[in-house]
């Protein structure tokens, strides 16, 4: 296997995307300039940082703003979890 996603080892790909609308997503984003592709990239990591925000808040209701936040950190940079915040 060659090529982007070579890597994985899945019988079938992995979208729910049709080839039709794959083809007119990527000509969208060969026209953009790369500072449009930038901030979408940017757009969509604050994006996937909010449902992790919200996905974390529901499982741990009882915790603070700044615990949500460490978790976030540590789920982007660390392996485990961080020492206590005392």
């Amino acid at each position: 296997m060659h090529g982007p996603g070579a890597w994985y080892h899945f019988p079938v790909p992995i979208t729910d995307t049709s080839s039709a609308a794959q083809a007119v997503q990527l000509g969208i984003q060969r026209s953009m300039s790369g500072e449009q592709r930038l901030l979408l990239a940017f757009e969509m990591s604050i994006f996937a940082r909010e449902l992790n925000r919200e996905r974390i808040r529901r499982e741990h209701p009882e915790w603070s703003d700044a615990k949500i936040t460490r978790e976030l950190l540590r789920l982007a940079f660390l392996p485990a979890p961080l020492p206590d915040m005392e």
